[in-house]
This record gives structure tokens, sequence and C-alpha cells, in this order.
């Protein structure tokens, strides 16, 4: 199992390479770094793993995947969940990998709090932004994190007094079960839950402080689509992408036209390779 240690915390993180630079095509040496953010919870780097970051890393870029603290296999902490702890190990991990110069960040969901807070922390080191379904712009305090807490919040009380993972285990689901009993000690034996509360949304005054690009990729019916609609209007390079019947899922149930989408947007801002399904993938 690939580990860093970063801020005194052991990461999961792994690594797919580009093939190896064909001099007759004029292909890059030092290929573009793109890093992708996963979201809460349940979740993990396994989500970009099996979806996007094999076909950008055949692109031409080198893909960077790692596990959040206290998500996956990364080191649970019982504190440490805030956004500028997020993007503190972000930036750590990247250091630990050696990767300095600038980079493209991909965030589903939540992973959007960390990369656009990122940005705006150390815009020398991030190159552009791809934001699928995330959270994080918002014109006011408490209007991205209400229903992101009530689900979390009624989760942990499934999951801690129903002892939904011993279940899950029990009938033989051990995938599940191994998730369930993960998420359990991440959202009651952390201090996630407080954490989260106290994130302050980025207004739009903020986004339009965003110097990189950005692509916005959100679901025509997500409860979320005004916070790509917003970073629309007020980062200064911003293409949004509506996927027509389409809700938060877009990562999962969506992917050949993310692809799409996301490769052609990667060829344009960061010289990577433009494969025949992208091409096909309609303009944006």
């Amino acid at each position: 199992m690939p580990e860093v240690t970063a801020r005194g915390i052991r990461f999961h993180v792994q690594t797919m390479d580009p093939p190896p630079a064909d001099p007759a095509r004029g292909a890059a040496s030092d290929p573009p770094v793109v890093v992708f953010v996963h979201g809460l919870v349940v979740d993990d780097l396994s989500s970009f793993y099996y979806t996007l970051a094999g076909p950008v890393s055949a692109a031409g870029a080198r893909a960077v995947l790692y596990d959040l603290r206290g998500h996956g296999r990364s080191e649970r902490t019982p504190a440490g969940y805030s956004a500028a702890d997020a993007v503190a190990d972000l930036f750590g991990v990247l250091d630990a990998l050696g990767h300095r110069r600038p980079v493209y960040l991909v965030a589903n969901s939540f992973g959007g709090v960390v990369a656009l807070n990122a940005a705006l922390a150390r815009p020398e080191r991030v190159a552009g932004l791809v934001m699928i379904e995330s959270y994080g712009p918002a014109e006011r305090a408490g209007e991205w994190t209400e229903n992101m807490l009530n689900t979390l919040g009624k989760s942990a009380l499934v999951l801690e007094y129903e002892r939904l993972a011993d279940q899950l285990l029990a009938i033989g689901w051990r995938q599940r079960g191994r998730q369930a009993r993960t998420a359990d000690a991440l959202v009651n034996g952390t201090s996630l839950l407080d954490d989260l509360a106290a994130i302050e949304p980025v207004r739009p005054a903020d986004l339009a402080a965003v110097t990189c690009p950005v692509l916005a990729v959100y679901g025509e019916h997500s409860d979320i689509v005004d916070a790509g609609r917003l970073l629309l209007r007020s980062v200064p390079e911003c293409t949004l992408h509506i996927m027509s019947g389409h809700a938060h899922t877009v990562l999962r149930e969506g992917t050949e036209q993310l692809l799409a989408v996301m490769l052609r947007w990667l060829a344009h801002h960061a010289g990577t390779r433009v494969p025949v399904m992208a091409m096909a993938g309609g303009a944006l």
C-alpha cells in the first residue's frame, strides 16, 4: 500500500504515470500533474481510480490520487478536518511526492471545498480546477452546509445506534460493512461534523480572485447546481457544463460524458492529448 507521511500523518496515495513520451509526437517529457480530491465519509480515492484517473493518465498526464485524512486507508486523527487543514494536507502530500510546480485539481462533491480553497490560498501552485458537483461556493453562510450536515447527522445516528456496520457484516456484505465501520469511526469518533459546521463558503467576491481556469460540471437536477452557476458568474475564466438528466451522481452515472468534457478541457489548458471518445463528445 503506497503511503506518504505529511504533517505527521500517514496518507494512502496512488499514482498513475502516463505512457512513455513519443519523440515523434513531440510529447512533453515532464507531463502535467492532475490531482484528484474525493468527497466525504464513504468516499475515497477509488471513486476516481475506476472512473477518471486511468483515462487522464492515458491522455498524457500524471494522475495523483490520495485518501483524505480519516478516509479510506489514510490515518484517522481525532481532529483536523477543517478546510484549512484539508488544504494543508493536500500540499503536504504533494510536497512529500516531490510535486511543487502548479497542478490541476479535479474535485468531486466536498472535494471542491478543498480544491477551491487551495486555489485561493496557494494560487501559484494550482494551474486549474475541475469542479464536479462540488460544494464550496455560495452567497451566504450555511447555504451549502445545512443539508449536508443534516444528512451526516442522521447517518451518524444510524451508524452508532443501529450498528449498521455489524448488520452488514453479519449478512456477508463485507465491503459495505467495512465502509460503514470506517464511516462510523469518522463521524462519531472525530471532530469532523463540528469542523464542517465551522467552514465558511467561498463567496462571489473571493471567487473573483480565482486566477486559474475552472471547469464546472453539474447535473441538471442537482440540488447544488446553483453553485455551478455562481462559479460561472464570479470566476473570471470559468466554463460551466450542465449534464442533462443527471443529479449529484454525475461522477458515477455520467462518467463517459464527464470524461469527454474534462479531457477536452485538459487538452486545451494542460496540453494533454484528446482521445477519440472525447472528440466525439461535442463542443463545450
